[in-house]
């Protein structure tokens, strides 16, 4: 009995670590989703092609041989570009904001297939961003030491292979949230985020919205890209259908997460989409542990997640706006039954006087 015990506690421990690890990459491209569908209120749909984009030029320079840190930079500006053309076809070409996410996505599928040469790339046997980190901690003795903390708790038998990979990616990750909520904060953040709330009353106030909208964009799908990118490594390999659902699971986290924290500062929100995406993985993984679920239910788990996120709040909301009624009811029929007895006594002064 103790022994399945702990065998169910570190297969529990294996799977939490890497849906964490999963979780605060994805975060990343949940970031670049809060962007442009909560700031700029932009249903984009590019995120699909773009995240591809970005993982399939860094696996290809990588395979070239190229820096893979200079490989990651490179896909992030490619998802930029990728993001201004879409804007430029909104606002530009007068195209649908949904139609033209659509059309962008649809172009980049082919762009991908170009980009790759062909339908997948392997990275197994190349020199990524993360097999250079792993060797960094691996070299400076971290990984022994994390691990010694797990054996000394029992879960000596559940030693993940590096502790780098998940070390670094909160930094970078929390590093992207801080450089988010400061340009937020700055003249043309507050503009972004102003055209998005109103774009008639900004406009009104000589900005140029088109440039504005073009820049969101760009930024939006730039931190999508640069997921791809770190996601492509942490696999081992890109394909060109890895992004399908992508902008669903972008979704489900900044819906998870503002569900759960709130929303009430910037700060506060981008902290949300990074716990979203963290528990959005934690729950999928402990889906797929249940018997009869495989892993191809992985996008019917995320499309039932979604519409249990978003049901959820609106339930919850009703339920207290009907409680708010009925106090407010019960509020009343005390005050008019408080009153009753003092209007039956008035009248019976009234007739005594007379």
């Amino acid at each position: 009995m103790a022994k399945r015990l702990n065998e169910r506690m570190i297969s529990m421990f294996t799977a939490i670590f890497g849906s964490f690890e999963a979780g605060i990459i994805y975060a990343i491209m949940a970031l670049g989703v809060y962007l442009s569908f909560r700031i700029l209120d932009f249903p984009d749909l590019t995120v699909d092609g773009s995240f591809v984009t970005g993982a399939a030029i860094s696996a290809v320079m990588i395979s070239a041989g190229v820096n893979p840190f200079l490989a990651t930079i490179v896909a992030l500006f490619a998802g930029f570009a990728a993001g201004c053309l879409t804007g430029l076809l909104h606002t530009f070409g007068k195209i649908n904001n949904l139609l033209s996410g659509i059309l962008m996505m649809i172009a980049l599928y082919s762009i991908n297939l170009r980009i790759m040469g062909r339908s997948n790339i392997s990275l197994l046997n190349t020199d990524s961003a993360f097999t250079k980190i792993s060797g960094f901690f691996e070299r400076t003795g971290m990984d022994s030491f994390f691990n010694s903390l797990l054996s000394m708790v029992g879960l000596g038998d559940s030693l993940p292979e590096t502790w780098g990979i998940l070390i670094f990616m909160i930094v970078v990750t929390f590093l992207i949230k801080f450089l988010t909520d400061l340009f937020l904060q700055t003249e043309i953040g507050l503009a972004i985020r102003a055209t998005g709330d109103n774009r008639r009353m900004i406009r009104s106030l000589s900005a140029n919205t088109n440039l504005l909208v073009i820049l969101g964009l760009g930024l939006s799908n730039a931190l999508v890209a640069f997921s791809g990118s770190l996601i492509a490594q942490q696999a081992g390999s890109a394909d060109v259908g890895m992004g399908i659902g992508m902008i669903i699971i972008g979704l489900a986290s900044v819906i998870i997460g503002e569900a759960l924290f709130g929303t009430k500062t910037i700060a506060r929100t981008t902290l949300a989409v990074i716990g979203g995406s963290i528990i959005y993985r934690l729950v999928v993984s402990m889906a797929l542990r249940i018997d009869f679920l495989e892993p191809g239910d992985m996008k019917l788990i995320t499309a039932i997640i979604v519409i249990v996120a978003l049901t959820t709040p609106k339930m919850i909301e009703r339920s207290k706006e009907k409680k708010r009624k009925a106090r407010r009811k019960a509020e009343k029929l005390t005050i008019i039954q408080a009153s009753a007895p003092a209007k039956g006594d008035n009248h019976a002064a009234i007739k005594s006087d007379s």
